[in-house]
């Protein structure tokens, strides 16, 4: 897609609301979007919906005077108030004739190659059957979740889950700008690097007390939906038909367009779902043979290793400098490949006691960065 009218063709759609949205009116909020996912449906989009809000609705009901800041605090926050979100969806899809199937997931189900195929199955299915899948992240058993995760990254991993084609996230402001919008600054409608475009005037941090995401995060979903090749278009919650008026070709809110076509999935899980166990650190020549050569890695090119790691666990790769350029999955763990580091592959046999792979890390097991 490279303008706003191409968005109509979209045929998966991933909308993700925030907590701040949420808790002005969490019943008036819920039933707009089960409006806007109605009129999608009936034109043959399918919709996947990610909520935040949990916690917000439930540390009040447990009668705390402010969000709890302790990780048990906010778990029981959560336990609470997602059953009031899930019957807050339930309650609005219902009313249009659709089912509302509750999606818990935890990094965890996307780090793990098989629980990662497991749910897209789950997705798959529930798709195909009519209902709208409605995700949050399972915060009650999630501590990173909840100390580092937030919903914008965990949508940006659902485009992948569920091949989506464009991934709306609606917030409390119009989109991005180019400074402070209470000082002026103007909003920028579209964004084709975001890196050079985005990152530097997205700030950091919460915009308040509700979330854990800020418009930081919300670039940062962006720029891992793009990898994917996957629109994400940031915009205001708070207008009319905010869905369905930006899928027609509207000019509400900023565009971050995907600047490459769309990875494998599986290389999409290792780049940005997995957790890496370690780290191996490359010489130039290594370097320029995965950048440029498009290479495998091999254990010539190993100067040291970081970390402690098992075969087939996630890893960095980083130059000597210490900047990570590629990510992918180790064929050896971090005993062996501190055997052969720097290396012939011709000798890593002799090296281990066993017949073994020649690349530390296969090029189809790479991801550059």
């Amino acid at each position: 897609m490279k303008s706003r009218g191409e968005l109509k063709s979209a045929g998966r759609v991933i909308i993700k609301i925030g907590s701040r949205l949420l808790a002005e009116d969490t019943d008036a909020r819920v039933a707009v979007l089960a409006a806007e996912t109605r009129a999608l449906r009936d034109r043959g989009v399918d919709v996947v919906i990610v909520t935040s809000g949990a916690i917000a609705l439930g540390w009040r009901r447990l009668g705390y005077p402010e969000k709890p800041r302790t990780i048990p605090g906010l778990q029981a926050a959560a336990a609470v108030g997602q059953g009031h979100l899930i019957h807050a969806w339930q309650t609005a899809l219902g009313a249009h004739g659709l089912a509302a199937g509750q999606v818990l997931l935890t990094h965890d189900d996307v780090r793990n190659r098989r629980r990662y195929l497991n749910a897209r199955l789950a997705f798959s299915e529930l798709l195909r059957a009519g209902a709208v899948p409605v995700v949050n992240e399972n915060d009650t058993v999630s501590v990173d979740e909840i100390k580092f995760g937030d919903n914008d990254r965990l949508a940006a991993l659902c485009t992948s889950l569920i091949e989506a084609d464009a991934l709306v996230i609606l917030t409390d402001v119009d989109g991005l700008y180019d400074g402070d919008p209470a000082s002026g600054a103007k909003l920028i409608p579209e964004v084709r690097d975001i890196d050079k475009e985005a990152v530097a005037v997205a700030g950091s941090g919460s915009t308040g007390g509700f979330g854990t995401g800020g418009m930081a995060s919300k670039v940062q979903a962006a720029k891992i939906a793009g990898r994917f090749g996957v629109v994400t278009i940031v915009a205001s919650g708070r207008r009319e038909r905010p869905v369905t008026s930006i899928l027609d070709g509207g000019d509400a809110g900023t565009v971050f367009w995907p600047s490459v076509s769309r990875l494998q999935s599986r290389k999409h899980w290792i780049a940005y779902a997995l957790k890496p166990a370690g780290s191996l650190v490359v010489d130039a020549g290594a370097k320029k043979a995965l950048v440029d050569g498009k290479k495998s890695l091999l254990p010539s090119g190993i100067r040291r290793i970081e970390g402690r790691f098992g075969a087939g666990d996630p890893v960095r790769v980083v130059d000597e400098s210490g900047a990570e350029f590629a990510r992918g999955l180790c064929a050896f763990d971090a005993d062996e490949v501190e055997k052969i580091a720097g290396r012939r592959s011709s000798e890593v046999a002799a090296l281990l006691g066993y017949a073994a792979a020649e690349e530390v890390i296969h090029r189809d097991d790479l991801v550059l960065l």
